[in-house]
């Protein structure tokens, strides 16, 4: 009987509960407030699904063809995708958040003096964040880089620019993979100047010291031959744009004379086209016969003759000297 009233009791709180003013309230606000953050949880979540998705497709398309390097396009879309993404969150949960100040019936007139006061103090506090989202606007819109880009970055207060690949690219900041494999992040709003060094097409600039004393003509044919036959080496016709050219004489020093060849290649592998050129160049003037400045000046020291080997005509002269 004790356990017929104590469930009875139970049944009654639980009821009565329910039809208090708290239980009312979260039937009747609480419920519609959990099912916003939780559909806004939701969308955010699958609006970054959708743009891993596309930056995974933009991947597969550049991996599946015969491209060597990404095109314009195809960085600027995944930028594009990956700003797209944050915006849309950041926009999905103001909503959200404008939503339930509706539902608890908070009058938005009351919020305008702490908004104001609130406003004033990020004004002043986050000049940097708002400096860095403005600069990764213009970044994007105006395609400076984009995913995939070898840039070279001057940062506030560093001497040395920043360079990487692009690794991503958000309104706040920029993510450089080094080529040691080290990953910077980079505020958008301290960055000076920009270099791509993978935009279009890039150049390929290689020097070459000769000796002064070195035939000029002779030298000018050898690399006009390494010019000419660069398009037919296997590691390099597919990655430049033209022939290379012998631009003539860069510079005279008081043993050297430095030549300068070019050669426009595939956005960003100047750096591959340069190491390869100056092989064949060492090459070529290696079989022309023409040393570098350094073989040239190489100290030759002669050997002295083993006692033994002396001719009997020296020894015994030699020997009549003492």
């Amino acid at each position: 009987m004790s356990n017929t009233l104590l469930a009875l009791n139970l049944a009654e709180s639980w009821r009565g509960f329910w039809a208090g003013d708290i239980g009312v309230w979260i039937l009747d606000r609480g419920v519609r407030i959990a099912l916003l953050l939780i559909g806004g949880v939701l969308a955010a979540r699958f609006i970054n699904w959708s743009a891993v998705k596309v930056v995974r497709r933009l991947d597969a398309e550049y991996e599946g063809s015969d491209q060597l390097v990404r095109s314009e396009t195809t960085k600027h879309r995944q930028a594009v995708a990956s700003v797209i993404s944050w915006v849309s969150v950041a926009l999905l949960f103001v909503v959200v958040a404008v939503e339930i100040t509706d539902i608890l019936a908070i009058p938005i007139g009351s919020l305008v003096a702490p908004a104001a006061v609130l406003g004033a103090a990020l004004g002043f506090g986050a000049q940097r964040l708002v400096q860095d989202l403005l600069s990764g606007f213009f970044i994007i819109t105006e395609k400076q880089y984009g995913f995939g880009d070898l840039v070279a970055l001057t940062v506030t207060g560093v001497s040395t620019p920043a360079e990487g690949t692009v690794e991503d690219v958000t309104l706040r900041v920029t993510k450089l993979r080094s080529s040691e494999g080290e990953m910077m992040t980079i505020p958008n709003g301290q960055i000076v100047k920009s270099v791509n060094l993978s935009k279009d097409w890039a150049r390929a600039v290689i020097d070459i010291p000769v000796p002064a004393s070195a035939d000029l003509n002779q030298v000018n044919e050898l690399l006009h031959e390494v010019a000419d036959s660069a398009l037919q080496d296997k590691w390099l016709r597919d990655l430049l744009l033209d022939a290379p050219q012998l631009m003539g004489v860069e510079s005279i020093e008081l043993d050297t004379v430095n030549l300068r060849m070019v050669a426009r290649t595939l956005p960003g592998k100047q750096f591959e086209v340069g190491r390869r050129l100056r092989v064949l160049v060492i090459r070529a003037l290696r079989r022309g016969g023409i040393l570098s400045p350094a073989d040239e000046h190489t100290p030759m020291v002669a050997a002295i003759p083993h006692p033994a080997r002396v001719p009997d005509d020296q020894a015994k002269s030699a020997e009549h000297k003492q």
